[in-house]
């Protein structure tokens, strides 16, 4: 998939005989505006998802800009594409099932949706980018019909393992004529998808053509708001293109003839927002919500330029604070190790410059990742019974979105003293201890 509004890196001018570059400014995928506004340039970056093998240590590592922009158009914050979805999902490294609080919100959601639409096994139902199945098992449990569409093949194998109908490919128009022929779906799920689709507006669309004339499309993800006011800029990644406002996901949907009908905020990814669309023309009322959320976002200026470029300033604040903490923990003889490898994690440390020197390593509860290294730093990725072998002084968060999941899951590491550490917005030690002055 590519974005529908692309430009070319550089125009080739001539001037006084001598050949001179000048960058075009890129365009928004979603409205096709210039992008010429700054929301946060965190230098350049891997893809947060590649760990590297033992064997590959000594490769290069293709390195990308990570500089998100704002559009002044419709607000929608993104990255450029610098490299294609299939590079991304072709050997994915996030299995869903590994987060206990992600299985057990998905199972509540499964829970709600089936009375509020009626869902039976006459029924059917879509999830797009359904991972290893952590969503659509519960439906399975109900008997109710659900496939799945998820391109990265080595987790949709996790999923089909535990008979879960799963397609093995990218969702867009070709695919949601196909599962068209099945029947139309009366509920279509997006669990942390629309992030990740360069070309939005074909992605919607095919959401639209897939849909029952009164069914609904519920999409997750995190909430910009959040993301600004939490400082989280972490968060930002090459996997996800976009980051969404209720503002501009609202306009994306009305252009392909969808209409946001309802809004959840959630506690999820650090704050993160579940929006009901149907048809234009469907019998869905609107909620209140809707117009409150807008309000709000307006309120926190949303929809003005200088809120966005005023982001920079805080990252750098964030970088600044994590990295005095670790090398005034490192002066006083104390050890420092991280939990989990996420995407989040891997921004972080390579705009910090953290490498080994600042932290040992990290685990992660994930098989795949272990005896890898993270991408860019080459911090080694252990199962979790490492900590209990060594018992560090201190634990970084770096999944810190799940702290009260892992605050039980390291309870044990009290035993030897050990404190959890966590790096957004600002450096914050959990539980009384000799302090580390940041």
């Amino acid at each position: 998939m590519t974005a529908t509004a692309t430009s070319s890196p550089a125009t080739l001018h001539h001037e006084a005989g001598a050949e001179t570059f000048t960058p075009r400014e890129p365009l928004c995928r979603a409205c096709g505006e210039p992008l010429r506004h700054t929301f946060v340039d965190l230098g350049m970056s891997p893809l947060c998802e590649s760990f590297v093998p033992a064997d590959r240590l000594n490769d290069m590592e293709p390195f990308y800009p990570l500089h998100a922009r704002v559009c002044s158009g419709c607000f929608l914050v993104q990255l450029e594409e610098y490299v294609s979805p299939h590079d991304i999902f072709n050997d994915y490294a996030y299995y869903s099932s590994y987060s206990d609080s992600w299985v057990r919100h998905a199972e509540a959601y499964v829970e709600r949706m089936i009375p509020l639409l009626g869902l039976s096994r006459d029924s059917r139902v879509v999830e797009i980018a359904s991972n290893d199945g952590y969503l659509l098992q519960h439906f399975a449990r109900h008997g109710i019909p659900a496939v799945g569409v998820e391109p990265a093949e080595n987790v949709a194998l996790a999923a089909a393992a535990q008979g879960i109908r799963t397609l093995v490919e990218f969702f867009d128009r070709d695919s949601a004529a196909r599962l068209l022929m099945d029947g139309p779906a009366d509920l279509i799920i997006g669990n942390n998808v629309l992030a990740q689709v360069p070309a939005l507006n074909d992605f919607v669309a095919a959401m639209r053509l897939l849909l029952a004339p009164e069914g609904i499309i519920t999409l997750e993800f995190p909430h910009l708001l959040r993301l600004i006011q939490g400082h989280q800029f972490d968060t930002i990644y090459h996997e996800h293109f976009s980051y969404f406002s209720l503002l501009a996901v609202r306009s994306i949907l009305e252009r392909q003839g969808l209409r946001l009908f309802n809004v959840e905020e959630l506690g999820t990814h650090g704050g993160s927002l579940r929006i009901y669309a149907c048809r234009t023309e469907a019998g869905w009322h609107d909620h209140a919500a809707v117009q409150e959320l807008e309000r709000l976002e307006r309120a926190q200026g949303l929809a003005s330029v200088p809120t966005y470029e005023e982001f920079g300033q805080r990252a750098m604040d964030s970088k600044h604070h994590l990295l005095r903490f670790l090398i005034n923990a490192r002066r006083r003889g104390c050890t420092v190790a991280a939990y989990g490898a996420p995407g989040k994690g891997n921004t972080l440390l390579n705009y910090c410059g953290i490498r080994t020197d600042l932290l040992a390593y990290t685990v992660d509860r994930n098989p795949y990742k272990h005896g890898r290294f993270l991408p860019g730093t080459h911090i080694p990725i252990y199962p979790p019974e490492k900590l209990a072998e060594t018992k560090p002084h201190f634990i970084l968060l770096l999944p810190w979105n799940l702290e009260e999941e892992l605050t039980r899951q390291l309870a044990y590491t009290a035993a030897w003293g050990a404190r959890l550490v966590v790096p957004i917005p600002r450096v914050r030690v959990i539980e009384p201890c000799a302090e580390v002055a940041p």
